[in-house]
């Protein structure tokens, strides 16, 4: 099995000669087999091995068994250990993160630490084929693209190695059993109420025993051709992206000529566009390429919202990707419809369009008896009686809504949490004021203020058409 472990180290060119490594150590089976394993290569590979645990703090007794597992497993390996205790419910709750976020991040921030406080070359993480075999289903059921289904990386960023992502579970486990390791055992690991362990605990075994007993395998190796097409496709993005994208004052024109490229290629070219301005990958979406895409088509000056602040923008066929500044946004954003109630009253309808906060569609009209309203999170309807002034902004810091059917206003900002809405999405959210007092947070809550009762007679009702000019 060291063999095997050595073969992969090579054909990845994980580790060189002088290397410090330091061991992500949890105390688990894999982790433990792996500090074990580049223990035992430490003269043949000519490195230095050294080892981090972090204390999560949230399994009480189990947790402060785990840490002092590891520091003992370390004394007889000869192996530098380092400890860290974090309070990870108490930073989930401050920054309004799962455990596990918290965790990770956590965790990664130490490793960060030590390598450039010792000056480490690499960071090695216990990741193993059956890992990799999880995370493609998790993945294909969320409907990834081909990129997902290159899985977990055997080295990123030329620093986080997986040096045993070619062994399964079982090969780990007997592996500690024949070298008398006992690592730990996380008895979470073995509760179904994670996706992941329902797919390690029951959809793993099922395919194994009725569709594949080598399914593990079989994913590995879709995750491997997968890895190679990636690697071909990104080659010739690389190529192409300098002949059809122009850098220019915090922004990227992607030249007309780039949209008679090949669908394949033609999206990641937009992705590289919108990463470059942004400087992130995890909230762009299918439907954020596609939408940039019909943009094109749509003649000279025309506009979309992207996400993350991000706005696109027609330039005679060129597209241009840049990014907005979320407080300026806020700062200067504000429609004062202070004569609208007079429009509203002549015409009874009356259409607003904005390039940042969006196009809307204002009717007025009697309430008609057993009205039934929109269900559309987009379309409300509101007492138009009650109603003296509008406005549409973004958010300010201190701002309440009083939600349907409560008599106290809440924060935005617990709404927001409550919702789920990423932070980065909460500053471009619009707002409809009526009388200086919110009355929908378009797409989500809407306010008990302006409701219709059964006193109603007029009211008003307005669509919320996107960000797009």
């Amino acid at each position: 099995m060291k063999k095997k472990v050595i073969d992969f180290i090579k054909e990845n060119s994980m580790i060189k000669n002088g290397d410090k490594v330091l061991v992500a150590l949890s105390g688990g089976p894999d982790s433990v087999c792996l500090l074990h394993i580049l223990s035992e290569l430490r003269e043949l590979l000519h490195i230095e091995v050294y080892a981090a645990h972090v204390n999560h703090c949230l399994r009480g007794e189990s947790a402060l068994k785990d840490e002092a597992y590891v520091e003992e497993l370390c004394k007889n390996l000869n192996i530098k250990c380092f400890v860290k205790r974090v309070d990870i419910n108490k930073i989930s709750e401050e920054q309004n993160i799962s455990t596990e976020m918290a965790g990770r991040e956590e965790r990664y921030k130490f490793f960060e630490e030590l390598k450039n406080e010792y000056s480490l070359d690499k960071i090695a993480i216990a990741h193993n084929a059956n890992d990799q075999a999880e995370t493609l289903i998790m993945r294909a059921l969320r409907g990834t693209g081909i990129e997902g289904l290159v899985g977990i990386k055997p080295v990123r960023d030329g620093i986080f190695i997986r040096p045993i992502l070619i062994l399964r579970r079982k090969e780990i486990e007997e592996y500690c059993e024949i070298n008398n390791l006992n690592p730990r055992i996380d008895e979470t690991n073995l509760e179904e109420i994670y996706s992941r362990n329902k797919i390690r605990l029951k959809a793993i075994p099922f395919i194994e025993e009725n569709f594949n007993p080598d399914i593990v395998a079989t994913l590995n190796r879709l995750a491997y051709s997968c890895s190679k097409d990636v690697e071909f496709i990104q080659e010739e993005v690389e190529k192409r992206f300098p002949k059809l994208c122009i850098k220019e004052n915090h922004s990227i024109l992607i030249k007309e000529e780039a949209f008679n490229e090949k669908e394949a290629l033609l999206t990641r070219i937009i992705k590289k566009a919108l990463f470059e301005v942004s400087s992130k990958h995890n909230n762009f979406e299918l439907k954020h390429i596609q939408d940039i895409i019909a943009l094109k088509d749509k003649g000279t000056g025309k506009q979309i919202n992207i996400t993350n602040g991000i706005i696109a923008l027609n330039e005679y066929g060129d597209i241009r990707i840049k990014l907005v500044d979320s407080k300026k946004a806020k700062e200067n954003k504000v429609l004062n419809l202070e004569n609208i109630k007079d429009e509203l009253d002549k015409n009874q309808k009356i259409v607003i369009e904005d390039d940042i906060l969006g196009n809307y569609e204002l009717i007025v009209e009697d309430l008609k008896k057993g009205e039934k309203f929109s269900k559309d999170r987009f379309i409300k309807s509101f007492d138009y009686d009650k109603i003296s002034n509008i406005d549409i902004r973004f958010r300010q810091n201190g701002d309440k809504i009083i939600p349907l059917g409560m008599k106290s206003s809440k924060k935005l900002k617990d709404i927001f949490i409550n919702n789920k809405i990423p932070k980065e999405e909460r500053d471009f959210i619009p707002l409809v004021l009526f009388n200086n007092e919110i009355a929908w947070i378009v797409g989500s809550n809407v306010s008990e203020t302006f409701k219709v009762t059964n006193k109603t007679k007029k009211v008003i009702k307005i669509t919320f058409k996107g960000k797009e000019n």
